[in-house]
């Protein structure tokens, strides 16, 4: 299983300088590449990777892109692959169409291959540099890894990474067990389980809130053209958006990982959360939530350890329908926190009784296969399914 460790480095001055000039190369690259697929997509012609590279190689003897030449060539070919890729994604209507890297992106990075870097007794050496990056290893690879490629990147709060690509001997599927759990999302709780647990969300972007008004504030207050001023108003910006984001990953990693470790099935709803954040109400709680990347994780977790995620279908009436007998309540707003079943009598937590009904779908569409449908690649690219409920009778 091959898999990418990210570590934190310090990068030398000169480091820094060299690194800065391969970001805008490869911005340069990519962007010139796209700019002639564009036009010859405009005259009903492709341009494939082949032709692109070709290209490259005229572009370096012409006097106005010489400067290309002073960077290494395997992070600007990696950038034509990646336009490649983007074009792929694009004709097989997976993507939009591929857009113009800008100047001022909040974040930069350049791939090399095995042949941009030595890797030797722990350090890491990238090609036109002669001294290896200050990383700080916060964890080992694992032992006797070798880097197949690095990603070296810049966010907008100014901090340097460094992405290892290597092969981890120690992802193997864990032992199988009979435990399946629903996972209800929500606001007021992150999730709610099946077993009736309910986990708090943290709410991390409120913590930062008065901070981050702060430091917007201050940035809108400078001028456009207030250069130094208003490039460090803007990283103190970024920088509390990068710890928030940071803690929300940290969060989100535990949590994903606990749930893959203790359940063979998990089973979540199909949420169209890109919908969701059009209400302007609650677009702020739901992206702070963060359940598209809770998803994600889940998903290619369970890949590695052998689990099974199933998506169930969003108009399945997880919420409404009675999980001791079946009865659908006919109106349930979502102030309506438990309600009282008029089939049987029985009353519900609402977050626990959606669970419980998920759960209780997923183990059926398991067994019957009921409804399967196209869904988004795995992070292999392998394609999925979605799995729509089976109707319960109430």
């Amino acid at each position: 299983m091959k898999r990418a460790f990210k570590y934190h480095f310090h990068p030398s001055d000169a480091q820094a300088v060299e690194l800065s000039r391969t970001f805008g190369c490869v911005r340069k690259v990519y962007n010139l590449a796209l700019a002639a697929r564009t036009e010859a997509w405009t005259r009903q012609e492709r341009i494939n990777y082949n032709a692109t590279s070709a290209m490259l190689t005229a572009w370096k003897k012409t006097e106005e892109l010489a400067f290309l030449n002073d960077v290494s060539s395997v992070p600007l070919q990696q950038a034509l692959r990646h336009l490649q890729v983007a074009f792929t994604h694009f004709f097989g209507k997976r993507a939009k169409y591929p857009r113009f890297k800008s100047r001022k992106g909040s974040r930069r990075s350049a791939e090399y291959t095995t042949s941009g870097f030595r890797f030797r007794d722990g350090g890491l050496t990238l090609a036109k540099m002669t001294e290896p990056l200050d990383i700080v290893w916060s964890r080992p690879l694992p032992k006797g890894a070798e880097p197949s490629t690095v990603t070296v990147s810049q966010d907008a709060a100014g901090r340097w990474f460094v992405s290892m690509l290597c092969e981890d001997p120690g992802v193997k599927p864990l032992p199988d067990t009979d435990t399946a759990v629903g996972i209800d999302v929500g606001l007021n709780h992150l999730l709610t389980l099946s077993t009736g647990e309910k986990i708090t969300n943290p709410r991390h972007e409120r913590r930062d809130r008065a901070a981050l008004a702060r430091a917007q504030r201050s940035l809108a207050r400078k001028a456009p053209g207030d250069g130094a001023n208003r490039a460090e108003a803007r990283r103190k910006v970024a920088k509390i958006h990068a710890r928030i984001a940071d803690r929300r990953r940290d969060g989100l990693h535990k949590l994903t990982t606990r749930l893959v470790r203790e359940n063979q099935t998990l089973v979540i709803e199909d949420l169209s959360v890109r919908t969701m954040v059009k209400n302007r109400s609650l677009a702020r709680a739901i992206g702070d939530a963060a359940w598209s990347e809770f998803r994600s994780m889940l998903e290619y977790k369970a890949a590695w350890y052998g689990r099974e995620v199933i998506a169930v279908d969003r108009f399945f009436p997880s919420s409404k329908l009675c999980s001791h007998c079946g009865e659908l309540a006919q109106s349930l707003p979502l102030h309506v926190r438990t309600w009282t079943c008029e089939g049987c009598g029985a009353t519900h937590d609402r977050d626990v009784n959606a669970a419980k009904n998920l759960k209780a779908a997923g183990l059926a569409v398991s067994v019957c296969g009921a409804g399967v449908g196209p869904r988004r690649r795995t992070p292999d690219g392998q394609p999925t399914t979605k799995q729509k409920a089976p109707r319960r009778e109430p």
